[in-house]
């Protein structure tokens, strides 16, 4: 008894006055824990617990957003970097205690308040990307839901946010909260591509101990429309074992990978983690995930985790045509920002210092939750990859809004200095096609898709363009030997001139269709620049490195496949 009452004080502090909590446990959370979720139906709002009638579609982060939320709690001088951010594309909600407070506070800072929403309700911390609430679509497109799990955290006042934002929202709320579906999930061990696959650190069944896995698939499938739920192995250092904090969808078929010199902190794990899914788990199109890597940076004296704090650069927040970066007032954070521009062309890449909070666990993505628009007109389309191939090349889009679609249009261009041709697109059973023209070998393509709804709504795919754009290129491998040279073994060539300045040219040979992965380290083992990062037709290849920006020295470039690797020494002389 003398523990439930310790309990039972310990959650009415919390909830009359908001801590500066973690994102993991405290010590005395977690000795309270067992005894919270005995009880935990006394202190949890519900009246929902019935998951959405038919199938649903969780939406991706990438996809239209009609806000973000925040908490206002913590961190403050982040928030406010985040609201300035983000409210050029979406409104931003603020779960606030006092919204008279909050709004002297912003304009006190020189912050417009045009688009900024309050919800004044209860809460206890400010990491809303584990307990805030998730948008789904019934039939993919339709009614706006909002689905709440079980929160990992001892905080009754953060679970019970998403039902001041269903009610905010107008939406149908559904919980993951009554036997036999009562599920407990933390937001940033969660993301989805937008067409029923969700992945996870296998964290979602350490903490749902009373339930097999495919029980905990069978919940997902019914309130969130995931079919393919991928769980991978826990990492051994980031101690909440949340994926946003190393890996990060960028879209339907590109996965943003953190990255550790060779044998340090998590980068075993991690490539276990992403050869498990690159072996066994294809996009929805069927095809094999592009990989973009990233740098996970050491702290300003070199050191790696559990040496140093948990530095990431995946916990970004995409909201509509802006990413949020997490920076660190490291040296490779601008190797960072250049990274994300680089993966996401027309999209404002912004980068907020988060030094003051890395070390409670989390940053941007953590902090900041997205909730989607109400009638999305969904836009699934798997992108033409390079090809060798003249012949004109398919675009099919299936394309789907609750008021119907009026029209859809493939624009694309070889030069996008110049205007994009339009070409209607013809509809069948929902999907609309158009074909690009024949263009010569060696010929870049940059195009997207627009539609346009009966209520006269537009969407671009990607939502960026004409500035974003998708692009491959009518590819033909540089041929060394011959006309008619097919490479026989993966080979790595040293590079030529070297020394060199500042161009150089490395030429690598692949006797399978492959994924490849061509990189530059300095000495420290640092990533200095990605040159290639595609799927490649077998054959042989030249890349002209330029290293203008680059300072002098030693630096080593590698060559990574499934099946082979190599590294090579080169040397900048300015």
């Amino acid at each position: 008894m003398k523990f439930t009452l310790t309990l039972f004080a310990f959650l009415f502090t919390v909830n009359v006055y908001p801590q500066d909590l973690p994102k993991g446990f405290t010590e005395y959370e977690f000795s309270i824990y067992p005894e919270y979720r005995t009880n935990y139906y006394n202190y949890i709002l519900s009246d929902s617990p019935d998951p959405p009638p038919g199938p649903v579609r969780t939406m991706a982060e990438w996809e239209e957003l009609q806000a973000i939320q925040i908490t206002w709690s913590s961190y403050k001088p982040i928030l406010r970097q985040i609201i300035t951010a983000a409210q050029q594309q979406c409104n931003v909600i603020i779960l606030c205690s006092d919204s008279n407070s909050v709004k002297n506070d912003l304009t006190g800072n020189g912050i417009s308040l045009l688009n900024v929403r309050y919800i004044e309700a209860p809460y206890n911390t400010v990491w809303c990307r584990d307990y805030g609430p998730w948008s789904v679509y019934s039939n993919d497109y339709d009614t706006l839901r909002i689905i709440d799990w079980i929160y990992n955290r001892p905080r009754p006042s953060d679970d019970n946010s998403p039902v001041y934002f269903a009610q905010f929202l107008n939406a149908p709320l559904h919980q993951t909260i009554q036997f036999p579906n009562d599920l407990i999930n933390a937001g940033g061990n969660f993301m989805t591509d937008g067409h029923g696959t969700g992945f996870a650190s296998k964290l979602v069944l350490i903490e749902n101990p009373t339930k097999t896995e495919s029980q905990i698939d069978a919940i997902m499938q019914e309130y969130m429309g995931i079919e393919r739920y991928i769980k991978m192995d826990t990492l051994l250092y980031d101690r909440i074992h949340h994926i946003d904090m190393h890996m990060k969808l960028l879209d339907e078929e590109t996965l943003l990978v953190g990255q550790y010199p060779v044998g340090i902190a998590d980068g075993p794990r991690i490539e276990q983690n992403l050869n498990y899914i690159l072996n066994n788990f294809p996009t929805a199109f069927g095809k094999k995930y592009k990989v973009v890597r990233i740098p996970m940076p050491p702290n300003q004296y070199g050191q790696y985790p559990p040496q140093s704090n948990y530095y990431t650069y995946t916990n970004s927040l995409i909201v509509n045509k802006t990413v949020i970066v997490p920076i660190y007032g490291l040296q490779l954070d601008s190797t960072a920002l250049q990274i994300y521009r680089d993966a996401m062309p027309g999209y404002n890449i912004v980068g907020i210092n988060s030094s003051s909070m890395i070390s409670a666990y989390g940053t941007i993505h953590c902090i900041t939750k997205e909730i989607g628009v109400n009638e999305p007109i969904f836009i699934s389309h798997s992108a033409l990859t390079d090809t060798n191939t003249t012949s004109p090349l398919e675009v099919s889009a299936y394309i789907k809004t609750k008021s119907g679609v009026q029209s859809a249009s493939l624009y694309y261009t070889t030069d996008t200095t110049v205007a994009y041709s339009q070409i209607n697109m013809t509809v069948s059973n929902d999907t609309f096609s158009a074909m690009i023209p024949s263009q010569p070998l060696g010929t870049k393509v940059y195009y997207y898709i627009a539609a346009t709804s009966n209520n006269g709504k537009n969407v671009n795919k990607p939502l960026t363009a004409p500035e974003g754009y998708i692009q491959f290129i009518r590819d033909v491998p540089v041929n060394i030997r011959s006309n008619n040279s097919i490479a026989e073994n993966f080979r790595l060539s040293q590079n030529f001139p070297n020394p060199f300045n500042p161009v150089t040219k490395i030429r690598y040979e692949i006797p399978q269709n492959s994924f490849v992965r061509l990189e530059v380290f300095d000495i420290a083992g640092r990533l200095v620049a990605q040159l290639v990062n595609d799927f490649k037709l077998k054959g042989e290849y030249e890349f002209e490195f330029n290293a203008n920006i680059i300072p002098s020295g030693v630096y080593f470039y590698r060559l990574i496949t499934p099946n082979f690797s190599d590294v090579k020494k080169m040397v900048i002389v300015k």
